[in-house]
């Protein structure tokens, strides 16, 4: 008999990342059995925080979860106890909520599949691993065969490619004025009448690559409803490579329409364009002239439009063939989007115009996407928005003061063919970013690096045909530290500019009017009014006497970039740098200065700069006895601090 294994995609600690509790395990049917992707913290408990609420989990993991992911098992987390009873609970647990986001999907076998039950020790972070059986239940084979992946990404992203959808509908609905209620009732049937036409014979699916542009690109493959089963179990879908003969051979793979043009989600994946047509003009044997009717309402009307803005991603292996990849993923995945948003409409269906929107993210630490719902109608700040993304993270294991869940970060798969001739999704300047990537080490023998936290864009002299040469470094480091805060999506501002730097200043009484349009310098004080100004951002000022003091506060700058991360602007006599991390040998005191440059006045030329020593490792004296900071000027460092934010 084969030993059963248990492979981990996710890193090792994040399986535990969420603290005590129960986790679902999130696999794919295009894996090996038993192969764990990432977990979601079960959120909605009865009381107990391992007893979960099957209906609220069901819904929210049914809107989060991508179709071609499901769930294979849970993990509990907490102290020492008894290992089978606790590993039972949690694969009864995981079979329970199988049953209500599934159903009898699976040809019915949703209850009877092979799942994981798992017990984590919080304190040592030992995981003990079991399989329950679905011919027995009640019975636990323990694990002890763990495979822990060392390039899951890949691992992923080779087997699989996402397909993308969308659909906006316009819904007009007519009820009686005297019987408002009647518009739920209708809103129901209407709605159901959608998710039939998407199985109707004379829908048309249109499947085609995302991002090739080019002449040996595959074609365009027209899929028609009645060729599709949309009631086959996907579990008994025979792929690709199976020797398979007979109706598979009139279909194509996944694969097919997958490109050489990968899309950064942030990790590189192929992407599969499904598009819908309804096709009014069927072939007739009898000649007909076009019919308009008219029917009369018996009673005064009034009529609302319901807006449904459907967006799915889904995940299919690239062997799968492709209709199965729409009948059974794209579909299911359009009728649950639409479900989720029609509950959501339904109760303020009359007093509410909602604005559902749904988003598609790739947190930190995850290797799949996932998809939220967001009802934006007042806004991303609206408390409410807030509670829910605070949820989001506490579900998905996210820190508490990173806006990781904001639609800025949302992916955009949005493309059309003529813009899919780059293969980033996101939009973003012509400035060079983190040009601090890849340059040589510091110098510093066993020393700790520190490092900014994120991406920023590098600010300089003369760029925007402005020149500055003499008097703008600080006004171009804080536009550094402005673009770091919009990488991160903490604002949208836009980077501003010096003059607006100046009126913002003048504005809040700290400068004459006669400073906008001046030449005079700034320094970390000005730069603190202007980023709370502009961003409500809070910071931190220390100050030296020398620049022979700066080494001595190598520890207090590395704890900076540990914990809030963002660059740090360092103002001394008429000069100022921004610095992005400190490489710092608590033993020996030896440290090293990561500086970028605000003073180069070239092209934005990476090689340049780097080669140049506009951005480099720089030590307080260098080997030939030089100062970099100099000795007979004080200096000010601002230390912007991350918001705690959502």
């Amino acid at each position: 008999m084969e030993q059963t294994s248990i492979r981990v995609l996710c890193p090792k600690l994040l399986i535990i990342r969420n603290g005590s509790g129960l986790q679902w395990l999130i696999g794919s049917p295009f894996f090996p059995q038993f192969t764990i992707l990432s977990t979601f913290a079960c959120i909605h408990t009865l009381g107990d925080s391992t007893s979960p609420d099957y209906n609220k989990e069901s819904e929210d993991l049914r809107t989060l979860l991508l179709r071609g992911f499901h769930i294979i098992g849970a993990l509990v987390v907490g102290s020492k106890c008894d290992l089978e009873r606790v590993a039972g609970e949690a694969a009864d647990a995981s079979r329970r909520v199988r049953k209500f986001l599934y159903g009898n999907e699976y040809g019915g076998k949703s209850g009877k599949q092979d799942l994981i039950g798992a017990i984590a020790d919080s304190e040592s972070g030992e995981i003990r691993f079991f399989v329950s059986r679905g011919e027995n239940p009640t019975g636990l084979e323990s694990v002890n065969s763990i495979i822990y992946e060392d390039d899951s990404g890949k691992y992923v992203w080779d087997t699989g490619c996402l397909l993308h959808c969308e659909l906006p509908i316009k819904l007009p609905l007519y009820f009686s004025v005297n019987s408002p209620s009647d518009a739920g009732e209708t809103c129901l049937r209407a709605t159901e009448a959608i998710i039939a036409k998407l199985k109707d014979s004379a829908v048309t699916y249109v499947v085609e690559t995302l991002t090739e542009t080019s002449a040996e690109a595959p074609g365009p493959v027209i899929l028609h409803g009645a060729e599709l089963d949309f009631h086959a179990d996907l579990s008994d879908v025979k792929h690709f490579g199976d020797n398979t003969q007979g109706s598979l051979a009139k279909s194509f793979p996944c694969s097919y329409f997958c490109s050489k043009n990968r899309v950064v989600l942030p990790f590189s994946v192929e992407v599969i364009q499904v598009s819908l047509l309804l096709n009014k003009s069927r072939n007739s044997a009898k000649f007909a002239a076009p019919v308009a009717e008219y029917f009369p309402a018996s009673e005064q009307t009034k009529v609302i439009v319901v807006d449904y803005k459907l967006e799915v991603l889904c995940y299919a292996a690239k062997d799968l063939p492709v209709t199965y990849a729409v009948a059974q993923l794209v579909v299911p995945g359009l009728v649950d989007q639409l479900n989720s948003i029609k509950s959501t409409i339904l109760p303020n269906l009359l007093t509410q115009n909602l604005q559902l929107h749904p988003c598609h993210f790739c947190p930190p630490g995850f290797l799949h996407p996932i998809q939220v719902i967001y009802e934006l109608s007042f806004g991303e700040t609206e408390m409410k928005q807030v509670e829910v993304r605070r949820s989001l993270h506490l579900r998905l294991g996210l820190p508490f003061d990173r806006p990781l869940l904001r639609i800025a970060n949302a992916l955009n798969l949005s493309m059309t063919k003529d813009s899919a001739k780059s293969n980033s999704i996101r939009k973003g300047s012509s400035l060079l970013r983190d040009v601090h990537v890849g340059i040589p080490s510091s110098g510093v023998s066993g020393g700790l690096v520190s490092l900014v936290q994120g991406s920023y864009e590098y600010h300089h002299y003369l760029q925007d045909g402005f020149d500055d040469s003499g008097w703008g470094c600080a006004y171009r480091s804080l536009q550094t530290i402005v673009s770091w805060f919009r990488c991160q999506h903490y604002s949208s501002i836009e980077v501003p500019s010096h003059r607006e730097i100046q009126q913002a200043l003048v504005e809040i009484g700290d400068k004459d009017p006669s400073f906008i349009g001046s030449r005079e310098w700034i320094g970390a004080i000005e730069l603190s009014f202007v980023l709370d100004k502009l961003l409500g951002v809070s910071c931190k000022v220390v100050n030296v006497r020398s620049g022979a003091e700066l080494p001595e506060k190598c520890r207090e700058l590395a704890f900076h970039f540990e914990n809030q991360g963002t660059p740090i602007m360092i103002g001394g006599g008429v000069l100022a740098y921004t610095l992005l991390g400190v490489d710092y040998n608590e033993s020996s005191g030896d440290c090293a200065f990561l500086i970028l440059d605000p003073h180069y006045t070239g092209n934005d030329d990476l090689k340049k700069i780097v080669n140049g020593g506009w951005c480099g490792w720089k030590k307080a004296v260098d080997s030939r006895g030089k100062n970099f900071f100099l000795h007979d000027k004080f200096y000010n460092l601002l230390l912007p601090q991350r918001p705690d934010m959502v």
